[in-house]
């Protein structure tokens, strides 16, 4: 179809090949996955929303935002990605976190808990349910410490979210390390701690200053089972990976630029790897099994657009195809690098848009109208991009929708 002057072929079929090959090799369910990945999912807005005069430069109140939340539809979703067997990171930037408020959050974290996915899932832990700053240093830690219990009485493995007040009252390295460690004298474990680049939220220029990454990662290994790494940085995350492999720790990628070849796992640039990567050994997180190996798992909110595909790219992958794997990664890496696009946080929009664009929920509004904050051309590129990777999975439902679009907007 023709779409602001460009021919898309809409093609929601392409993957049926490997699925057919997939279904010869396996009698039921998923091929036995190695790698852990979490898709950190958006929220679903009400229709009703669409009369609501909320922007990201005048933001609506938390609690009169909720309740314009769909809360059924954004529960089907989760069950959706977790049917293509990814785990659910709940409660983080994705889901428009901060926007929504602790109430929200906590209502988010309680319902993927009672969802009962094999896949299981993870939640920010902040201090957001204060409804101010914390006044101390003190009253941070226990905040902290309160939320990851509440996201473990739910069955969640809690990550532990940036706390931009360590920066806003000038903790250095040494400070940094002291408050990671009083958190984590009040927690139970597994954990995973969280480095959120300023490419998503600038206030964090700077966070985890000088050395202090790498002494909080060493605490305590039996609680902090690993990081996710929202830097954009590969190489930085290799150097990470290899750092830590020794305490049985691991990195969950949180690179949606380039997750394919981080996930497949060795070093990129070295032509003369060994693929698939051997797993060194199976472990255990949260009672799964958690393979290691020279190699990251992931955490991404590019899976909330591609779980379909990108669950069969695993699944090659186990099977140690890694041709398959490559063919299907590589689109999808490509999408998620439109994505992720700057101005990076405004990455929402287009998961929204190609959630409702499959048919999964019946608009594709963001809190606070964020989907305003890509233009036309951004929406048509990801169209293109979405099809050739295997992301539109209905055509005559997404051919449907961007005519009605299109004639909107």
């Amino acid at each position: 179809m023709t779409v602001a002057g460009r021919s898309i072929e809409l093609d929601g079929r392409w993957l049926e090949p490997h699925l057919e090959r997939l279904r010869g090799d396996v009698a039921e369910g998923h091929a036995p996955r190695t790698r852990t990945c979490f898709a950190a999912a958006h929220v679903v807005m009400r229709p009703e929303y669409a009369d609501v005069a909320h922007s990201v430069d005048a933001p609506g109140d938390a609690s009169e935002i909720a309740d314009f939340v769909d809360w059924k539809a954004t529960a089907a979703f989760r069950t959706r990605l977790g049917s293509h067997g990814f785990g659910i990171a709940e409660a983080m930037d994705t889901a428009q976190r901060f926007e929504l408020g602790w109430p929200a959050a906590d209502r988010l974290i309680e319902i993927c808990g009672g969802l009962g996915l094999e896949t299981g899932f993870v939640a920010g832990a902040s201090t957001d349910h204060l409804g101010h700053p914390p006044g101390s240093e003190r009253e941070l830690v226990e905040a902290v410490a309160w939320q990851c219990e509440r996201i473990r009485e739910h069955g969640g493995v809690a990550v532990l979210l940036p706390m931009v007040w360590l920066l806003e009252n000038g903790y250095d390295a040494d400070g940094f390390v002291k408050v990671h460690e009083r958190i984590l004298e009040r927690v139970h474990g597994p954990l995973i701690l969280h480095w959120l680049g300023p490419m998503f939220l600038a206030s964090l220029q700077g966070y985890f200053p000088g050395d202090s990454f790498a002494r909080i990662l060493a605490l305590d290994p039996t609680k902090v089972r690993g990081c996710k790494l929202s830097l954009l940085d590969d190489a930085m995350e290799l150097g990470v990976r290899r750092s830590i492999a020794d305490r049985d720790q691991v990195v969950f990628t949180g690179d949606d630029f380039h997750f394919g070849e981080l996930v497949l796992g060795g070093d990129p640039r070295d032509a003369a790897r060994e693929l698939p990567m051997p797993i060194v050994r199976v472990g255990e997180f949260a009672g799964r099994p958690l393979t290691h190996g020279d190699f990251s798992h992931a955490l991404l909110g590019i899976f909330d657009a591609i779980a379909r595909p990108f669950g069969v790219a695993l699944e090659l992958l186990a099977q140690g195809d890694v041709a398959g794997y490559r063919a299907i990664a590589a689109p999808c890496e490509a999408l998620g690098q439109h994505v992720f696009e700057a101005p990076t946080q405004h990455y929402k929009a287009g998961l929204a848009f190609l959630s409702w664009l499959n048919g999964y929920q019946d608009n594709a509004m963001l809190v606070n109208h964020a989907e305003r904050c890509r233009d036309r051309g951004h929406y048509v590129r990801l169209v293109e991009l979405a099809s050739a990777a295997g992301a539109i999975e209905d055509a005559d439902t997404a051919a449907e929708r961007l005519q009605e679009w299109m004639a909107s907007w």
